[in-house]
């Protein structure tokens, strides 16, 4: 399903195209950049198309389009890969031997399944080039804490995960369970599964060739 922005977003390229992703930002009183991830969306799904020099076009109904009709339907769980899981001590360097042996390019950290943070190639790489002993650091000096992460539920829809991708610049996000805990405020992440631009980009090629139903 279309966000509520995005459904504004295609009414105002219906009645105005071609226009500009400019002019669309400028009635909707938001940045050009903010609108990237709602514009790249629509035209993953066919419903608008770019022009060069001249801007967006409507080009069709979502109701009538089975390709749009079959991605937007296929959760999250349907399509995730195994999470490659080390543990708080773990040391950066064996870090980065887990990410190159089970050929990853995202790392998750925590205990018990309970997702603590997320170390990528490019954390490792800055860390590395900072002259660190990568033998002797803790993997949870170099990873993002879970109070900063963004993540995915397994019931939501692949569209989505991919939505927070473009719009947050990152390769891959966490699928977890949010559990409750004894402390109200505070929410414990279950990882059980993670989504990358791999998985959309296979996701994508399987509805095209038709073998998603």
């Amino acid at each position: 399903m279309l966000s509520e922005r995005q459904e504004t977003i295609l009414q105002i390229v219906k009645e105005h195209s071609p226009i500009t992703g400019q002019h669309i930002a400028n009635q909707l009183h938001v940045t050009r950049a903010a609108l990237r991830s709602d514009l790249a969306i629509l035209t993953m799904l066919g419903l608008v198309d770019a022009r060069p020099k001249l801007g967006y076009f409507f080009t069709g109904n979502k109701e009538k389009d089975l390709l749009s009709r079959a991605i937007t339907d296929i959760s999250i769980e349907s399509c995730l890969s195994q999470p490659v899981i080390v543990g708080e001590h773990t040391s950066a360097y064996d870090s980065i031997i887990a990410m190159f042996t089970e050929d990853v390019g995202t790392v998750f950290v925590g205990t018990d399944n309970i997702l603590a943070g997320v170390v990528s190639r490019k954390d490792l790489l800055k860390t590395a080039m900072g002259n660190n002993d990568l033998r002797a650091l803790p993997v949870r000096m170099v990873m993002t804490p879970v109070s900063k992460l963004i993540y995915v539920e397994p019931n939501e829809k692949a569209l989505v995960a991919a939505q927070r991708m473009i719009e947050y610049e990152v390769d891959c996000l966490p699928v977890v369970n949010v559990l409750s805990t004894e402390k109200e405020e505070k929410k414990d992440l279950q990882i059980v599964g993670r989504i990358s631009k791999t998985n959309i980009t296979r996701l994508f090629v399987e509805c095209g060739l038709g073998r998603r139903n």
